[in-house]
């Protein structure tokens, strides 16, 4: 079993950072891509940006430019430093791994979720 935990969510103001990370523990042989989702009150699930194992993302429209995803492959961790926030950006944010286990199978396995909200 692989279990993801997350970190970094609060309450911050209009243009203000948040750091978020997301660490994998449990029987992992490797994890493949990982991603950061968001889900807002009476919205769908939407991916906010994703990173292969090798270091390629791929981000959201919405956030380009002010969100940066990274990971740290000996930890098993991803990160999402988020600048220059919008109300708009306020969500529960989710991490997501694609994870091979070391019973070979391969699997997307979800954090908790954690709550960004920003507002003056």
């Amino acid at each position: 079993q692989v279990q993801l935990v997350e970190s970094g969510g609060g309450l911050v103001q209009p243009g203000g950072s948040l750091r978020l990370s997301c660490a994998a523990s449990g029987r992992i042989y490797r994890i493949n891509d990982m991603a950061w989702y968001r889900q807002a009150p009476g919205k769908q699930r939407e991916l906010v940006a994703l990173i292969t194992y090798g270091g390629s993302t791929n981000y959201a429209d919405s956030v380009k430019g002010r969100f940066t995803i990274s990971r740290d492959n000996a930890k098993n961790t991803v990160y999402l430093q988020m600048n220059s926030l919008k109300p708009e950006d306020t969500a529960v944010y989710y991490c997501n791994a694609n994870v091979r286990s070391l019973s070979a199978s391969t699997r997307d396995y979800w954090g908790q979720g954690t709550q960004v909200t920003v507002s003056s």
